[in-house]
């Protein structure tokens, strides 16, 4: 153990040392974006510019890989003369349904729109005479827009040369994707047409107050506006990305290393999960969940005080959701994110297991790390604890991971209560397919 702690700093370190350049690379890139769409906005003033996104910088520094990041355009469009019909009723596990958003036939307010062409509407009619807000017309406009706005920019050098290129430009079913260089680094734009809109209260009212985050956090995030985002040539849907950042940002004022535990794996999976990004698997989407659940579950800051500790924390949790085949969106928990996510999830759990078992060999940044690991974490025993979950969901509570946790020798609670509720669930865990845990 004493070997361990050591050599989790060092690779942090090597991590935060990143974090600076990664967060003003961004910034240039984001700069040059936000003076193309100054531009699109001049030439078409319902697409407008957000400035008050400021946490896309944050998101990038604590990321080690270079996966896409979304950019919004908001529309110019009142949301509430809108209408929001559900495309059929969402399905267990599905999360939001896709909706449409229609615009009635009599209405004034978006006639000018149409006329414009700035916002087309679908073929599909309503049983009142409504059209509806095509995302693909949308997307095409805006594709349009940025092509004249980057060529203008280039020859007025409001931006500098190389910073991007039209070819880079692609439209995809969602978004369109733009390659901006930030000086020695390129970033990866999704941008992202949006209509902003409140949360209704039947989507206030089944979010609960959970403990370990920052007091208010949540319900400050639900009083903002969501963003409707492309889900089709015809359907929206609801997008919570930007709401998860922000609580990210709240857990960044607590003493503790959360955010460091999410930048570790998050490069362990980019690096070895990933195989350096040229293989499928986890997002940082998805590691972001997993750590906000975590803190759900382990709301006491003595959690979060040792850096191996915490990086434990989210494994645990990871681990069951692979085992499960299931990882809830911590805003709509009846969503599954790792449903049609096209993951080999036996293979990935095999991956995650194994530096679970012995993360020595993935942490070593050179070769003055060499040396020998220690013996693996995982037996038979818990390997059958981590399954439990998929079967009994009742197993979801901080005791039963509070096992996991003792097991991987990285329990270090004194709370007197909570030794005593896990060693009661221990106790009914401790004979599994009659092996001794």
């Amino acid at each position: 153990m004493a070997v361990q702690v050591p050599l989790w700093h060092h690779y942090l370190q090597a991590i935060r040392s990143r974090g600076a350049p990664r967060a003003q690379d961004f910034q240039r890139a984001e700069d040059v974006l936000l003076t193309v769409l100054e531009r699109v906005h001049h030439l078409d003033p319902h697409f407008l510019v957000d400035y008050s996104r400021d946490l896309e910088a944050f998101q990038f520094a604590l990321r080690t890989s270079d996966g896409p990041l979304p950019l919004e355009v908001p529309l110019r469009v009142d949301a509430d003369a809108l209408l929001v019909e559900e495309v059929g009723a969402a399905e267990a596990g599905d999360g939001p349904a896709s909706c449409r958003l229609g615009v009635s036939g009599e209405g004034a307010l978006l006639d000018r729109w149409m006329a414009d062409n700035v916002l087309s509407v679908s073929s599909e009619v309503g049983a009142q005479g409504r059209g509806h807000i095509a995302p693909s017309k949308v997307l095409r406009i805006l594709k349009d827009l940025l092509v004249a706005a980057i060529v203008h920019c280039k020859h007025q050098n409001h931006i500098m040369p190389g910073s991007l290129n039209v070819d880079s430009l692609e439209e995809e079913e969602s978004h369109l994707t733009l390659l901006v260089s930030g000086g020695w680094r390129t970033v990866r734009f999704n941008i992202v047409p949006v209509v902003r809109r409140r949360l209704g209260a039947a989507a206030l009212e089944r979010v609960q107050l959970l403990p370990g985050l920052p007091e208010g956090s949540l319900r400050r995030v639900f009083s903002q506006e969501v963003a409707l985002v492309p889900a089709g040539a015809h359907h929206w849907r609801v997008s919570t990305d930007y709401l998860l950042t922000r609580l990210l940002g709240a857990l960044g004022s607590l003493q503790g290393h959360r955010l460091d535990s999410l930048s570790i794996l998050d490069r362990v999976n980019h690096e070895s999960w990933r195989d350096g990004g040229r293989s499928p698997g986890l997002t940082f989407g998805h590691l972001k969940t997993v750590l906000l659940w975590a803190c759900a579950l382990f709301p006491a800051p003595e959690d979060w005080a040792e850096l191996q500790g915490a990086v434990y924390r989210l494994l645990v949790v990871l681990l069951c959701c692979l085992a499960a085949r299931h990882l809830q969106d911590f805003l709509f928990p009846e969503r599954n994110l790792l449903k049609d996510a096209g993951l080999d999830l036996d293979a990935l759990y095999q991956r995650v297991e194994r530096f679970a078992s012995q993360p020595e060999a993935s942490l070593r940044i050179h070769a003055t790390h060499l040396g020998r690991s220690p013996p693996p974490r995982i037996g038979n025993g818990v390997k059958a604890l981590l399954q439990l979950p998929a079967s009994d969901p009742a197993y979801w509570a901080t005791a039963y991971f509070d096992v996991l946790l003792d097991k991987f020798q990285v329990f270090n609670i004194q709370d007197k209560d909570r030794v005593s509720a896990m060693q009661s669930i221990f106790r009914k865990t401790k004979t599994l397919d009659g092996k001794e845990c």
